[in-house]
């Protein structure tokens, strides 16, 4: 593959590659991107055009990404703006370094990932789509295996040729198309018109992590649904967190260890998980329900990635904690109240507002049909066949909460976060998610307002070998769900998602989660959402 632009040459496809802003990660990842490449300029040359890297690899760094807005402004400057561009992704990409390019790019524009789970590149693709979608940048998406397969073949071709794709979206009707029960639609309304008379907060732990451009909800848009963000800083929560004694944190590390959680401690700070890492999460924890507390808040989302990392071991297990309704109890400083007391605080992960508003929904349509009130959002990390399903692998670091784990907290393991991203280290808060019946979720934003695609599914048991080869595949320190999307194809959902990162929670049975999703869909409807059903009730039967 050409390491270098040349403009002059005829039917040439140029291609940009988003890294990660943090040097480790794109150093170990690159290899797995460069063999992504040479597999992706083999395709191309296939159809009679020469793949062109638009940047080249950094022999003093050791990669070959764009590692900064301000690198991903220079390289664009370079590039042919009129020609067709490929952003080929292997790993997580922080959006923002190619966007602002992007934005100004007149040709066909094609995002592509390798569908593999050893470094989150279908993450990565999906956060750039959803980014895209919002600033309103036509694109078209691919992923491959292995870049030989037809499917693929055929729609490069088709993108070469036309310069767009061709998705199968039949999956998705339009929430007028679904019938919804008058209870369900007598709830939604209900729950609408509480949210905007009594509104809510947001408490944003400093906004935009990781280029998460979609991850971001305009003002107009959340205040048009009744809920307000209260900009917090993150250098408050580091503060707090130091000001909270170790005696407190000691009683919520006693906590979880008596609810069963176990954690696999070593000695060295900087490769294994040690006590005095968990110690300071206890008080992170403490601090960010005393500050939710503080102003109001009804939902709560940290970044640490960028910023915290440097000075606190990772917040993972303490967004986990957050999430669930059975945790250990945090009193104000007076010591007179407990805060919060028998309910989550909504944490949304990595301060994904889309998540963080979904999540506030999805509490309140629950606690009022009286099912599981706890949710997360997971990554669409990767995914395979099996026993005649196709079962993603759902994962993500933090916010998962035990309720969700197949034995609750007995089944809630303490992992040290990989060094690779998280140098303070820190617990994760690990489990496997308990079979059941599912409602997924995604709100993003498009043509300034908000949208939201939501599904049924359920969650599979799998057996522990295969389990564990998932893991290993992917990320075995964090929590893993194994998840079926009734009526929605790997394809079809990769075509659709608007984001890396998807939202599920529980119901007891399939009547209760057909009702939640119908009392979801019509809530957001009233509050003006342009609201998709994706899929169908069951495996086999559509709404």
């Amino acid at each position: 593959m050409k390491k270098v632009l040349n403009n002059d040459e005829a039917k040439v496809v140029q291609l940009v590659a988003s890294g990660d802003l943090r040097l480790s990660a794109n150093q170990t990842c690159w290899a797995a991107q460069d063999a992504m490449e040479m597999a992706l300029a083999e395709a191309v040359a296939a159809e009679g055009f020469d793949l062109v890297r638009a940047h080249p690899y950094k022999e003093d760094e050791g990669h070959g990404f764009i590692a900064s807005q301000r690198e991903g402004i220079e390289v664009f400057r370079n590039v042919d703006a009129d020609a067709p561009l490929i952003v080929a992704e292997a790993v997580w990409q922080y959006s923002h370094h190619v966007l602002a390019g992007l934005t100004t790019h007149r040709g066909p524009i094609l995002t592509v990932a390798n569908w593999s789970g050893q470094w989150p590149g279908l993450v990565g693709m999906l956060n750039l789509n959803g980014s895209l979608t919002k600033a309103g940048v036509a694109y078209s998406t691919l992923w491959s295996e292995d870049f030989t397969d037809d499917f693929f073949r055929t729609e490069l071709r088709r993108w070469l040729k036309t310069g767009k794709v061709k998705q199968d979206l039949s999956h998705v009707r339009p929430l007028e198309d679904v019938t919804v029960p008058p209870k369900s639609a007598q709830l939604g309304g209900q729950l609408a018109a509480e949210l905007r008379l009594q509104k809510a907060i947001m408490g944003v732990f400093d906004e935009g992590c990781m280029g998460m451009f979609n991850a971001i909800i305009p003002d107009h848009a959340l205040h048009g649904c009744g809920v307000f963000k209260e900009r917090l800083s993150q250098s408050s929560l580091y503060y707090e967190t130091t000001q909270t004694s170790e005696a407190e944190a000691r009683e919520v590390y006693a906590w979880l260890v008596k609810k069963g959680m176990k954690f696999h401690f070593g000695k060295d700070h900087a490769t294994d998980l040690t006590e005095a890492q968990v110690l300071k999460q206890c008080q992170m924890y403490i601090a960010a329900v005393r500050l939710a507390d503080d102003f109001g808040c009804d939902t709560i989302g940290i970044q640490y990635q960028q910023g915290l990392k440097d000075l606190l071991p990772a917040s993972d297990l303490v967004e986990g904690i957050l999430n669930n309704s059975d945790r250990p109890p945090v009193k104000s400083r007076d010591g007179k109240r407990v805060l919060y007391k028998g309910e989550p605080l909504v944490h949304f992960n990595e301060v994904d507002e889309c998540a963080g508003l979904d999540g506030l929904m999805t509490c309140r349509v629950h606690q009022a049909l009286g099912q599981p009130v706890e949710s997360t959002l997971h990554d669409i990390r990767w995914g395979e066949a099996y026993g005649g399903d196709y079962v993603w692998v759902l994962l993500i670091s933090g916010a998962a909460p035990p309720a969700h784990f197949i034995k609750g907290w007995k089944g809630a393991e303490g992992f040290r976060q990989p060094p690779m991203y998280f140098p303070n280290g820190g617990s994760t808060l690990r489990g496997i998610s308990k079979p059941g019946e599912i409602v997924w979720s995604r709100i993003y934003v498009e043509n300034e307002s908000l949208h939201m695609d939501i599904g049924r599914g359920a969650v599979v048991e799998l057996p522990k070998e295969e389990t564990e080869r998932r893991w290993q595949n992917t990320t075995p320190q964090w929590p893993i769900m194994h998840a079926v999307t009734y009526g929605v194809s790997r394809d079809q959902l990769m075509a659709k998602h608007q984001a890396n990162h998807i939202q599920v929670a529980y119901a007891d049975d399939a009547k209760s989660a057909d009702a939640c999703l119908l009392a979801k869909a019509a809530f957001a409807n009233e509050l003006g959402m342009k609201v998709n059903v994706c899929g169908g009730r069951t495996r086999k039967k559509g709404w």
